[in-house]
């Protein structure tokens, strides 16, 4: 069938693309799977291995994505925490690229979508089959339960659509990983990304048509669409924090330890921007 001949092209693709050691690395990427193929959260990886060859090749050859420090990302549960920008989640893909092709040994990283993105046509099948869910804390906890490397975005939309002027200026960020992280006892890698800003800046939000459409945000950019320019791409990987506490404190004892991740990604931030050259090299 023609499904099933682009389907194993795509694979191909994206093992050609993979490095040495092919086989290796997808048994390290491998879960237990039941008779139809997929895992409890309905994550399969030989679905994935045919769906992230678009994403392999964009962070190879499109931005171009540099990264730095994975090393510290320790192994078993964890926590990425990252700022998010760029009207499309283009910097969540290029994260979980890194995870597969830089992290020794390669991982699966599960990412936490907004609620609304599984309403789109199509979209909630293929976000389960490459492992990504909605970001309930009953998800999270199970994955994390289940030693899984998950990416969060506190800062949620109000990150992805901000506007030019408030580039690379964290928003507030939620309380809820730092609950999560306190209730299973989870190390905090802080992640900074650098380049996502500048793929298609936001000079205004027309709400009224976002409304409409149902979207979070209706960016208008210099393009006119939210497609991506081919920006640079350098991400940052910190040190691993962990913190003590109780997951049912009260919002401002949270608080505190939120502000130590959110000053370790600006942290990073800053000094990315100022080592970078270029935006497009």
């Amino acid at each position: 069938m023609l499904i099933d001949t682009l389907k194993k092209g795509l694979r191909s693709w994206t093992t050609s693309m993979m490095g040495e050691q092919v086989d290796e690395k997808i048994a390290a990427l491998s879960r237990s799977e039941n008779e139809y193929g997929v895992d409890p959260f309905g994550f399969s990886l030989d679905y994935s291995l045919s769906a992230v060859a678009p994403i392999i090749w964009l962070y190879k050859h499109y931005h171009r994505v540099e990264t730095f420090g994975i090393e510290k990302v320790p192994r078993g549960r964890v926590l990425l925490v990252s700022n998010h920008s760029g009207q499309l989640p283009m910097d969540g893909a290029m994260i979980g690229a890194s995870m597969l092709l830089k992290a020794d040994p390669p991982r699966s990283m599960r990412a936490m979508v907004e609620k609304w993105m599984p309403t789109l046509p199509w979209v909630s099948t293929f976000m389960a089959r490459v492992g990504q869910i909605v970001g309930t804390p009953e998800n999270c906890r199970r994955l994390l339960e289940n030693e899984e490397a998950i990416l969060v975005f506190p800062e949620g939309t109000r990150g992805l659509n901000k506007l030019w002027p408030k580039r690379y200026q964290l928003q507030e960020f939620g309380l809820g990983f730092m609950r999560l992280a306190l209730e299973t006892n989870t190390p905090i890698v802080p992640v900074a990304v650098i380049g996502a800003e500048e793929q298609a800046p936001s000079m205004m939000n027309l709400k009224p048509m976002a409304k409409l459409l149902g979207f979070p945000s209706f960016p208008i950019t210099p393009t006119g669409l939210p497609f991506p320019l081919p920006t640079r791409y350098r991400i940052y990987f910190g040190d691993p924090l962990f913190f003590t506490g109780r997951a049912d404190d009260e919002d401002a004892e949270l608080e505190k330890k939120v502000k130590v991740v959110r000053a370790a990604i600006q942290s990073m931030l800053d000094a990315g921007i100022r080592a970078r050259k270029h935006v497009f090299w």
